[in-house]
């Protein structure tokens, strides 16, 4: 049975927005990684290691993991609370 992991994925160092962060990605785990002898990469015969799906919403993901019968793992976003200060909030003492 295929397997998979259902999240959001995180921001990369580069953006500076959270526009792209809705949608859910089902990946599918790689099974039989090896390490090939001439350059020394990780290499798999599993191609759907390369397939990421996205979604508008986690229940859609999940619909198409059990639609297509894959063992899936729902990994949920953690919350982050945003602190509003001023440029002058870092001059001030406590």
């Amino acid at each position: 049975m295929k397997k998979a992991k259902i999240y959001i994925p995180t921001k990369t160092a580069m953006q500076s927005g959270r526009g792209k962060l809705k949608k859910w990605v089902l990946e599918f785990s790689t099974k039989d990684t090896s390490i090939n002898p001439l350059m020394g990469w990780e290499t798999s015969t599993d191609t759907l290691g390369e397939v990421i799906l996205k979604f508008p919403s986690k229940e859609k993901a999940i619909e198409y993991a059990q639609i297509n019968e894959i063992s899936y793992t729902v990994i949920e976003p953690k919350k982050k609370e945003f602190v509003i200060k001023s440029y002058a909030d870092n001059f001030l003492k406590d």
